[in-house]
């Protein structure tokens, strides 16, 4: 029988945390840990990325996807620099995942081959949990103080364990460790409630609010039954933030759907129109569509208290789980039905879905982005995850698709990395083999990694029950990033043409090129029933404006304090306190 090793603890480890599969990019440097997870059959499984930067991004994915603790394995020096990216999208969007790092200086170099200060690089990204292995005993609880760290702080932590340490031999007897605590990552590790006299001050502030509003973030997953009974309750209008965007039902008529940049004139509409705004969940730093500073009184519930009122100016602090909190509000709060307010909230909305159907059924050279997006809405399969990149199709997924209960919707929100779609979209299948996965990308991102993780969709699809996997590539030419009407020019015209759905049937996968607006419909069908994963490459124009909403009541945020100013503040604050009996005439 083998010598128990130190790479054989890690796997044990990964298995007392129920970690399914490690993400990662071979080297020397990890060598003895593959080798202990290809011994192990699959449990947990490793999954080769083509690239270290792709690794971390499902690792994240991972955790985004499931809930739980995203794992991925890389080598020292510039292997571990291509993690950065990823790990920094899991600590801004608050996502647990482990970096398990091998490090080798026993080479002809020694210490200067591929050197970098691994506790520095990681210092900042990781920097709840950067530690190195020194010896067998320390391994397990170091490991688990990892783990136990990413769950508890929702964020990614580091474990350096050198090569030489790794095919050590274990000791038949290790001495006692602290044990592991498993924990499911996407919760709280208690239950955390407010304080009586706070929740008894957030209901008497919306108890008295005439236009509330809610603005809903990621961190309301969970409470949707609360957030929809809370709003009826007080005849509220909600919009969420762009994260938040899959927690409710957007087919509700009082959902105003997503605030900010890529979000709805109906979202900043309720934003310059309500005197009482609650927060739940949400991080969004799109502050310029917020109420202007004094127009409203504001609640904000969050599980981090380190959150609260760093957007904006908060009157009640909450800090609780979003489920448990909105529940107690509930037995507080009085009904309060403003039909006046919720009739203007919910013409609003009706107003913007007009809009946005116009704007997608507008012509365009040769199809209409918001086309693409509208089209899938009406077939967007039931438990469907869909993993969206950064670029001009966040817009369009923003204010076009909208996602039924029970489908998943998750993109880099706060890092804003583009090429994080095709690995999150890989993450999620890995993890739901038998349900479909869409990941929507522009041709940027295609070429930025896509092309290359398509290799690993084809290396894996066999496997999956479901075989849906579609790649949307929104191919509109322009390299600039801008998108939204941006004239051609020099950087556009260096960009080589690429076919996307050519090189999805090279790989043995399924490919499809639209380029008549006519025909969406049917290559949705076409992709969303093959029999294997697809690309739809739709070719869009890119002169279709972004159209970013006004903010609300943009027009007083730059205002000298003069006489005129003054004038025109004073008249918008009356129009403000009057929208409702203005709207209902």
């Amino acid at each position: 029988m083998a010598e128990r090793t130190v790479a054989d603890l890690v796997v044990e480890r990964l298995r007392a945390w129920r970690v399914p599969r490690a993400f990662g990019y071979p080297g020397a440097a990890i060598a003895p840990m593959l080798a202990a997870l290809d011994e192990a059959g699959g449990d947990p499984e490793f999954v080769p990325a083509r690239h270290e930067e792709t690794a971390a991004f499902m690792a994240t994915g991972h955790a985004k996807f499931t809930g739980g603790i995203g794992v991925c394995l890389a080598t020292q020096g510039p292997s571990a620099v291509h993690l950065l990216n990823g790990l920094y999208d899991a600590k801004l969007d608050s996502k647990p995942v482990v970096a398990i790092i091998g490090e080798d200086v026993s080479g002809p170099l020694g210490g200067a081959h591929e050197e970098i200060g691994l506790s520095r690089l990681f210092g900042d990204v990781c920097n709840q949990f950067v530690r190195y292995g020194r010896s067998p005993e320390q391994v397990p609880a170091l490991l688990d103080q990892a783990f136990r760290t990413a769950a508890a702080t929702r964020s990614p932590t580091c474990v350096v364990l050198p090569r030489a340490l790794q095919v050590t031999v274990v000791p038949d007897l290790l001495p006692q460790t602290a044990g592991v605590v498993t924990a499911t990552p996407g919760e709280p590790l208690a239950r955390v409630l407010p304080h009586e006299a706070d929740l008894d001050a957030a209901a008497a502030l919306l108890g008295t609010g005439a236009r509330v509003a809610l603005l809903v973030g990621q961190g309301a997953h969970g409470a949707e039954e609360e957030i929809v009974a809370l709003a009826d309750r007080l005849g509220a209008g909600v919009a969420t933030s762009l994260l938040g965007k899959p927690v409710l039902d957007e087919r509700l008529p009082f959902h105003t759907g997503v605030l900010g940049e890529v979000g709805t004139t109906a979202a900043a509409q309720l934003m310059g129109g309500c005197d009482t705004l609650l927060m739940v969940g949400t991080n969004d730093p799109w502050t310029d569509w917020f109420p202007l500073v004094g127009q409203v009184r504001t609640i904000q519930i969050d599980i981090d208290g380190r959150r609260i009122g760093t957007r904006y100016p908060v009157d009640v602090p909450l800090v609780g789980d979003a489920a448990e909190t909105l529940r107690a509000l509930l037995t507080r709060v009085p009904e309060r039905r403003n039909g006046q307010w919720r009739s203007v909230v919910e013409r609003s909305v009706d107003r913007w879905r007009e809009a946005a159907a116009e704007r997608a059924a507008a012509p365009a050279e040769p199809v209409n982005p918001q086309l693409v997006l509208r089209e899938l809405s009406a077939r967007l399969p039931q438990r469907a995850s869909v993993a969206v990149d950064v670029g001009s199709v966040v817009y369009w997924y923003a204010r076009h698709l909208e996602l039924p209960p029970g489908v998943q919707a998750r993109l880099c929100g706060t890092l804003g990395s583009m090429g994080c779609a095709l690995p999150y979209a890989v993450a999620a299948k890995l993890a739901r083999p038998d349900e479909p996965v869409l990941a929507l990308l522009g041709d940027g991102a295609m070429q930025l990694n896509g092309l290359a993780e398509l290799i690993t969709v084809a290396h894996h699809w066999t496997e999956w029950r479901d075989p849906r996997l579609v790649v949307l590539v929104l191919n509109n030419r322009d390299q600039s990033g801008v998108g939204g009407g941006r004239p051609p020019g020099v950087l556009t015209d260096r960009r080589p043409a690429v076919p996307y759905a050519g090189w999805a049937r090279l790989l043995g996968l399924h490919g499809v090129r639209v380029d008549r607006p006519e025909l969406v419909g049917a290559a949705w069908d076409e992709v969303l029933a093959a029999d294997r994963p697809s690309v739809l490459e739709a070719v869009v124009d890119p002169a279709v404006a972004l159209d970013v909403p006004e903010p609300a009541l943009a027009d007083l945020r730059g205002l000298v304090a003069d006489g005129d100013a003054a004038r025109r503040v004073r008249e918008r604050v009356n129009q403000t306190e009057a929208i409702a009996a203005e709207d209902l005439v």
